[in-house]
C-alpha cells in the first residue's frame, strides 16, 4: 500500500507540474522554487511539541489545502493564487514520492508511510 501512495504522489507531482507549465508561471522561476519548498518550514512547529508540530505540518502537507488555494485562484481569476495552490499540491506529492508522509504525534520521524530518518537505537 505504501508503494501505491508513493506512486500516487508521483502522479500528483507530475500532473501539477504539467498544469503549471501549461498555464504559465505568473512568478519568476526562482520565486516558484522557493515557494515550492515553503511548506517544509512547518517543521518549526515541532518547537511547540510533537502534537502541535504534527498538526501544523500535516495541515500544510494535505493535497486538499493546496487544492482549495488553487480553486480559489481559479474561481477568482487570480493566477498567483492558482500557481501557489498548484505548487502546494506538487510539493505534497513530491514529499510522498520521497517517503515523507503525514506525521504522527509520536514524533517527526513517524509518518503514515513509515519511519523516516535514522533507525532508533
Amino acid at each position: 500500500m505504501i508503494l501505491w501512495q508513493r506512486f500516487e504522489g508521483g502522479v500528483i507531482f507530475f500532473a501539477t507540474s504539467i498544469a503549471l507549465w501549461q498555464i504559465g508561471l505568473p512568478l519568476p522561476l526562482w520565486a516558484a522554487a522557493l515557494l515550492f519548498f515553503t511548506p517544509d518550514l512547518s517543521f518549526a512547529a515541532y518547537g511547540a511539541g510533537p502534537r502541535v508540530g504534527a498538526v501544523v505540518y500535516n495541515l500544510l502537507h494535505l493535497y486538499a489545502f493546496g487544492a482549495l488555494v488553487a480553486l480559489i485562484g481559479w474561481l477568482t481569476a487570480a493566477p498567483v493564487a492558482l500557481c501557489l495552490g498548484l505548487l502546494w499540491i506538487a510539493h505534497a506529492g513530491f514529499d510522498r514520492v520521497l517517503g515523507y508522509g503525514l506525521k504522527s504525534s509520536e514524533g517527526f520521524g513517524v509518518t503514515h508511510l513509515g519511519r523516516i530518518g535514522r533507525k532508533p537505537a
